[in-house]
């Protein structure tokens, strides 16, 4: 399980990065509708294949189960490695290198520190709901569907709001988004989440909100760089949000330990962090256009 966990968080940073950057390089109008279009394979897979386990375990067993989602990766990364590709070449003596002469810029240091807060918060309720779903005494079954749901919310919420970030910009997309994220938290997981109706409805609103986490980052990114350049940009953001997402579920699994198995702390964690990206988000938006609700950002 440790060498899975390596190279499987390794290799996946290495497609998820390119991935969404190649999809600015064809887009800018649209750029948000179509980077959350593409961010939507993300949720279906989150879908497809905690049901493939669920279905084949007590057919094959775990490693014949883990084989065919292997066996599935490549048959779709060879697929995505023939699709992908760049529109333009990049500047002359600029590198694929994460590049931190960039956070010279303190808007953009701003903005990966709003993304960085995003991220240490967006997989604790993916890693936790299942479980926190049992130790709430819900039956097994419904406790692993608790993941399928939030991954059916994810699905609209990678693309609509994509949609909408084209229309009344990505940063106004963003900061609703995270909003909705941390009233989900806060004000239906926290005091909610032990009855069913509850439990639905977070699963439901914060896989939409959260979806926008996955979508638009790259395209908020966009907004501060030339197109030529949103690689190295968004591959620098990354670089460092990146110890955000090793670092968030350790640290709220010993938020758990330490409250003896409770998971009110756990909650409280990622309501914070949301709320100090959202923070984050809105210091950007009012240092760009100010006070203006109606500025399109």
């Amino acid at each position: 399980m440790l060498v899975f966990g390596i190279l499987g968080g390794a290799s996946t940073s290495l497609i998820f990065s390119p991935s969404l950057a190649a999809i600015g390089h064809w887009f800018k109008v649209r750029r948000g509708f179509a980077t959350g279009c593409g961010a939507t394979g993300g949720a279906l897979g989150g879908i497809i294949y905690p049901l493939m386990l669920q279905y084949l375990i007590p057919q094959l067993g775990w490693a014949w189960a883990t084989r065919c989602l292997g066996f599935l990766s490549i048959f779709l990364l060879s697929i995505g490695c023939v699709l992908v590709r760049g529109r333009l070449p990049p500047e002359h003596n600029s590198s694929a290198k994460p590049d931190l002469t960039i956070f010279r810029d303190g808007i953009f240091a701003l903005t990966v520190a709003a993304i960085y807060l995003l991220e240490w918060a967006l997989f604790v309720p993916l890693t936790y709901i299942s479980s926190y779903a049992l130790h709430a005494g819900f039956t097994e079954a419904f406790s692993y569907q608790c993941l399928i749901i939030l991954n059916i919310g994810s699905v609209f919420g990678r693309w609509l709001p994509g949609f909408y970030a084209d229309k009344i910009g990505a940063f106004n997309t963003m900061i609703l988004t995270t909003i909705l994220s941390v009233v989900m938290v806060l004000g239906v997981w926290l005091p909610a989440g032990t009855t069913m109706p509850g439990l639905i409805i977070f699963c439901l609103l914060f896989g939409f909100a959260s979806g926008s986490n996955i979508g638009l980052t790259s395209v908020c990114i966009g907004k501060l760089c030339r197109t030529e350049n949103l690689g190295r940009y968004f591959a620098t953001c990354y670089t460092v949000v990146s110890i955000g997402c090793l670092t968030g579920i350790p640290i709220a699994g010993e938020i758990v330990k330490t409250n003896h198995g409770e998971y009110w702390g756990l909650m409280v964690f990622t309501g914070v962090c949301y709320a100090g990206g959202l923070a984050a988000f809105v210091v950007v938006r009012i240092i760009k256009v100010g006070w203006d609700f109606k500025a399109v950002y």
